[in-house]
């Protein structure tokens, strides 16, 4: 049970989930403390909290005083390989846990994931028999290594071990706001919008045909925390996996015209092969720095605001990636979003931050 007092531990605080998460937690009314690396929290509000998390030695001095009842787990390290990526994120979602359970505070964790559990690794997209379109939380794992299912062991194990409840949040493509985040769509798209404009080129879709002509749907951060503090509080969530999305379906060939008219250049759609944005945006860095200047923004390195290899990955998809949302509604969260809508306010937030013109 959680109250107006309760204390809450963002580990991940600076990306775009954790960020959202303080926002809804801070909400709440709840004592809100983030975990980064850095130790630095863009949220007001929020109680910064320094600590390594491959660390054991640091986390231990870091955690010794906060005593969460919920902790949110957002934080993710990529590498260059699966099993790297496993060994790395099973240790330290890990290492929190082994770190906070014997001080006996914690209620609920809830973590976040994603729809690579039912379409499979960076380095294995799509290999695999995946389930059918909609993914729904039943489904089998995938018979190939993933550091998700590594991440939902470590959970399970933790919660047999120190006995908190759990949740397991599933997002499709996230788009809130954060700055030097390694998956963000959004912000990734309005800094290639904004090169297209100033080089006087249209917004070409970088992506597959079946990504530009299929269904899909996209994750609001701000739902995305509004569901998993909705798991931490209602009894009708502990101990479940939801998936996360925004209710609503669109098409690309319909979504993207919508997205350049927010930047004023003109639109091209799929036409033969997938045109990927990372080969495309070599020469990306000096195009910014003189966007930058021209515009007085805040941030002139590129490679802090866009992550072109995951927009590559996601618009390149040659499957359809679809969610079913009914589990959750069924347990009582209703929230929903209109994408548009969403893309809209978190591409107006993000000028308001100076970060593109």
């Amino acid at each position: 049970m959680t109250t107006n007092t309760t204390r809450a531990l963002i580990v991940g605080a600076t990306g775009i989930s954790g960020q959202a998460l303080c926002h809804a937690a801070l909400d709440a009314g709840w004592t809100t403390y983030g975990l980064s690396r850095s130790g630095s929290t863009p949220v007001d509000g929020v109680v910064p909290v320094a600590a390594d998390l491959l660390d054991v030695t640091s986390l231990e001095e870091a955690l010794k005083d906060v005593r969460p009842e919920v902790v949110f787990f957002t934080a993710w390290m990529k590498k260059d390989s699966e099993q790297e990526n496993i060994e790395v994120n099973s240790a330290t979602l890990r290492n929190v846990l082994n770190v906070l359970g014997p001080l006996d505070s914690v209620k609920h964790v809830a973590l976040m994931t994603g729809l690579k559990h039912y379409l499979g690794p960076f380095d294995a997209y799509g290999e695999a028999v995946m389930a059918e379109t909609p993914f729904h939380e039943t489904e089998d794992r995938l018979d190939t290594p993933n550091f998700y299912y590594a991440q939902e062991d470590e959970l399970f194990a933790g919660a047999e071990k120190f006995g908190f409840g759990w949740s397991v949040h599933r997002a499709h493509t996230i788009s809130g706001f954060a700055v030097g985040n390694a998956m963000n769509m959004m912000l990734t798209l309005s800094v290639y919008a904004s090169i297209c404009k100033e080089l006087g080129e249209k917004f070409v879709f970088p992506g597959s045909e079946t990504q530009w002509n299929g269904l899909t749907d996209l994750t609001d951060a701000d739902l995305l925390a509004e569901q998993m503090v909705w798991a931490a509080t209602d009894d009708n969530a502990h101990n479940e996996a939801f998936n996360i999305a925004n209710g609503d379906v669109f098409r690309w060939r319909w979504l993207w015209p919508q997205f350049a008219a927010h930047f004023r250049v003109e639109p091209e759609g799929f036409d033969t092969e997938p045109r990927p944005l990372e080969p495309r945006m070599s020469d990306a860095a000096a195009a910014w720095k003189r966007i930058a200047e021209k515009h007085d923004l805040v941030e002139s390195d590129v490679s802090r605001l866009a992550s072109w290899w995951h927009t590559d990955g996601d618009l390149g998809r040659d499957m359809e990636c679809l969610t079913d949302m009914n589990k959750s509604k069924k347990a009582g969260f209703l929230g929903f979003r209109s994408t548009p809508d969403a893309i809209a306010s978190v591409i107006q937030r993000y000028r308001d931050a100076r970060l593109i013109p």
